[in-house]
């Protein structure tokens, strides 16, 4: 299904104009005229064209910005907090439709019940609550105190994998916060962007708050992030490219969050609930076909539960459904062909390193249509040494590296003998053991017999080490987005 069928069948046409990104309140194609084809990875057909954005649209995107800033960061909070909620009712109102353009977008299957209104509420409830603090002085006559301001024009550049969740995610809280924003979704899923910021413009957000300039990374994404204009900026994706997103940023001295992927251990011992374990672990990285940056891609065992957790796994995957967003399945294919010869070569690679493949393969899924569709089996392997590239290097698909280990020692030091630390999960009866391993392990997020808990309220979302650093999705998400000022005043 093309997005203009889908258009005529069920998604309103005022949601999506073709070949038009939003700057400074102007639906416009890219300066150039050039335009970049959007297909659906499951199927391979044509979705979309969206502009081929430059160098030019950023700096016009930032001029909107610039513009927009003074009256929108004078804005009341408690106004800014309404605007918010009226865009969180229209994301509520067109939210199957959302749903669906970025299932076609991305490839996955739906998600069930969106959360997107949902986060804008939450951070809508944050924007009138930033509040400064009074400071003792040495003088009685004297006033200090601190101020929390926008940092002005933010620069976000997003990933393919989730590009409605992290829209809103980074775009409510920037501008709760009082800045405008200029954003790059990425090339291979631009849609939900776009439409979501239709619905904030329809939600009566003024014009060049929200700026959204489509295009590739080398050209309108190395724009933004070498912009000097831009006073704060956010990426999320690749340690490659958030190397040279930080380069960048070096240049201007220009703020930065990065978050950049992950090799999340799942820790199981000899005492868990092995059925429980295998359900969490399962879910943790068929999710989105493994492409969630803090998938559980390392299960780190007990020796004594192996071959019967390996044998659990194997069934679990076995049972696994692939197939188009539009159908019943778990999973869909991975996001475009460039990902699909990633993850095989990956598989390849587990074989040759001498990792013994239990299920899966870079052999095409029987039951999907391999000729047109990214589609790839969930692989388990076992027997996997944890200096094998699969056990260190993120790959950012349905593949599941088991690693022996002899005692709770030697788990944390597998578990921490990566360069990346976004986070962690922990099978085990023993709340002693839990809590040893959870200020051990070196990760941004430690959840014990539950696998990464998508759905927790207020939870900070980071990493350590070179999974990036910075924290998003908060309860101070507001708050990351200002600078601190002090007041002093001498009354005397």
């Amino acid at each position: 299904m093309t997005l203009a069928e889908a258009q005529a069948g069920f998604i309103p046409s005022h949601l999506y104009q073709s070949g038009t990104h939003l700057i400074g309140g102007h639906w416009t194609p890219a300066r150039s005229g050039a335009l970049l084809d959007v297909h659906n990875p499951g199927t391979s057909e044509w979705l979309a064209q969206v502009p081929a954005g430059s160098a030019e649209d950023v700096e016009a995107a930032v001029r909107a910005a610039e513009s927009a800033l003074p009256s929108w960061r004078d804005t009341s909070p408690g106004v800014r907090a309404e605007l918010i909620r009226n865009w969180a009712a229209k994301v509520d109102e067109y939210a199957a439709e959302v749903d669906l353009i970025e299932s076609m977008d991305v490839g996955r299957p739906s998600w069930g019940p969106s959360q997107l209104a949902g986060i804008l509420t939450y951070v809508a409830g944050q924007v009138d609550k930033v509040n400064g603090v009074s400071l003792p002085t040495h003088a009685p006559a004297t006033l200090a105190m601190t101020v929390r301001e926008p940092y002005g024009v933010v620069g976000i550049i997003l990933p393919w994998n989730a590009p409605a969740p992290m829209f809103v995610h980074e775009v409510a809280p920037a501008i709760g916060a009082g800045n405008t924003v200029v954003l790059k979704p990425a090339e291979d899923a631009p849609l939900a962007p776009l439409v979501l910021a239709r619905l904030a413009e329809e939600a009566g957000i003024p014009a060049g708050v929200i700026n959204v300039v489509s295009g590739i990374g080398t050209e309108a994404g190395s724009a933004l992030a070498a912009h000097p204009r831009i006073d704060r900026m956010t990426f999320t994706g690749s340690q490659t490219t958030g190397r040279a997103v930080m380069k960048a940023c070096a240049a201007n001295l220009t703020p930065l969050q990065l978050e950049l992927g992950g090799k999340s251990p799942q820790l199981v011992f000899s005492d868990a609930d092995l059925d429980q374990a295998v359900a969490g672990i399962v879910a943790g990285i068929t999710l989105n076909t493994g492409q969630i940056c803090a998938a559980g891609s390392r299960v780190v065992v007990e020796q004594s539960v192996h071959d019967q957790l390996v044998g659990k796994l194997a069934t679990a995957f076995a049972a696994i459904t692939i197939g188009r967003y539009d159908e019943p399945v778990h999973m869909g294919p991975l996001a475009s062909a460039r990902q699909l010869e990633r993850v095989r070569d990956y598989i390849k690679l587990g074989i040759a390193e001498g990792a013994r493949l239990v299920v899966g393969g870079a052999h095409p899924p029987v039951g999907v249509d391999n000729e047109h569709g990214y589609f790839v089996a969930p692989t388990l392997f076992a027997q996997v040494d944890p200096s094998m590239r699969i056990a260190q290097e993120e790959i950012f698909g349905p593949v599941l590296a088991v690693i022996a280990v002899a005692d709770e020692a030697e788990a944390i030091a597998v578990a921490n003998g990566t360069e990346y630390g976004l986070a962690a999960c922990v099978w085990t009866r023993d709340i002693g053991r839990a809590l040893r391993i959870a200020t051990a392990v070196q990760a941004g997020q430690v959840h014990v017999n539950t696998s990464f808990p998508f759905g927790i309220i207020g939870a900070p979302f980071g990493g350590y080490k070179s999974s990036g650093f910075g924290r998003t999705m908060g309860a101070d998400a507001v708050l990351d987005y200002t600078q601190i000022k002090v007041i002093s005043i001498d009354a005397s």
